[in-house]
């Protein structure tokens, strides 16, 4: 967590502090001011607002700032710096940046981190974190397979508003058995009675809440009974402009577009999507997995590469995660 000063023994320090208390609107005057910067698109003037916010330790000032720096808007894009403001938030029980942390972490590479986080989110009701980690608990993803965990988490989601959430649900209800639905709905009525309810917004709604997307380059554990979810709610804000994806199709990376039930739904999405502009040159893999059929398209030459291609796709409504067989 970044420091800051407290109470000076000198003099000097003593007065300056004043002065600067003086001169500083109050934490959540400070954090509406740069929301309203954010929004009129002085994202530079945002960032100088809720900078020493940030230093002070406000965990919406935190978040913000690491979305700014996320988003590459009034500063230049720096998502290792956009991780250490996130998990300095997430420290102080900011569920976004909950969220946002497991997400960047699961793309990284460190899922028992990224789990860990997204599972700490869930509990404070972030209906993409209940999206994820139960997608994560039903496939058993870095974590204990747990059908009827995995139900209520994404019940509770869908309940939520979270379209992506609706449609796994959906999916759920097709495979799972009456009897392991009927335990999930209650453990979920459950869960919300034991929960806090979910924080309060901000006074004013930080620049995730106009443009709130999951990190990017992101990745979610993916169901296995339906094509992975968008981890990003409906309304998403602008996201960086990704790189060109490469071009090559003999590179070790892969998309997962989806997991199906039947493997001639793979087959069907593919065929909808063998066109798209992000995938040219690239070949389908249907990679058998227990009783679904993984849709994956390769090969891109790095993970920035997958990543690059994925953004596109998502920006189109596909839902996709980078993996390396």
């Amino acid at each position: 967590m970044t420091p800051f000063l407290g109470k000076s023994a000198f003099a000097a320090l003593a007065a300056l502090a004043v002065v600067m208390m003086a001169a500083t609107p109050s934490v959540a005057q400070g954090v509406e001011e740069g929301t309203k910067a954010w929004a009129a698109g002085d994202h530079q003037r945002a960032v100088e607002i809720w900078r020493p916010l940030a230093m002070r330790g406000d965990p919406d000032a935190t978040f913000n700032l690491g979305q700014a720096y996320r988003l590459g808007r009034g500063v230049t894009p720096d998502m290792a710096q956009a991780q250490r403001l996130f998990e300095q938030a997430a420290n102080k029980g900011h569920v976004e940046a909950q969220t946002n942390l497991g997400l960047i972490l699961f793309s990284n590479g460190d899922r028992a981190s990224a789990i860990r986080w997204l599972k700490q989110a869930a509990g404070g009701n972030e209906p993409r974190a209940m999206l994820v980690y139960g997608t994560a608990l039903f496939n058993g993803d870095d974590v204990a397979q747990d059908h009827e965990a995995a139900y209520a988490y994404v019940l509770r989601a869908a309940r939520a508003g979270l379209g992506p959430a609706q449609a796994t649900l959906a999916e759920m209800d097709n495979i799972l058995p009456a009897d392991v639905r009927q335990a999930g709905t209650q453990l979920a009525e459950r869960q919300v009675k034991a929960t806090r309810p979910a924080p309060a917004p901000a006074p004013a709604p930080a620049p995730a809440k106009v443009a709130q997307a999951a990190p990017a380059p992101q990745a979610a554990p993916q169901p296995k009974p339906a094509p992975a979810p968008k981890v990003a709610p409906p309304a998403a804000k602008p996201e960086p402009r990704p790189a060109p994806a490469a071009a090559s199709a003999d590179g070790p990376w892969r998309l997962q577009l989806g997991a199906f039930s039947q493997a001639s739904s793979a087959r069907s999405l593919w065929g909808k999507l063998d066109d798209h502009p992000a995938l040219a040159g690239k070949k389908p893999f249907y990679v058998a997995a227990g009783a679904v059929t993984r849709l994956q398209v390769g090969g891109f030459a790095s993970s920035a590469a997958a990543n690059a291609a994925c953004a596109k796709l998502k920006s189109s409504g596909q839902a996709c995660f980078a993996v390396k067989p």
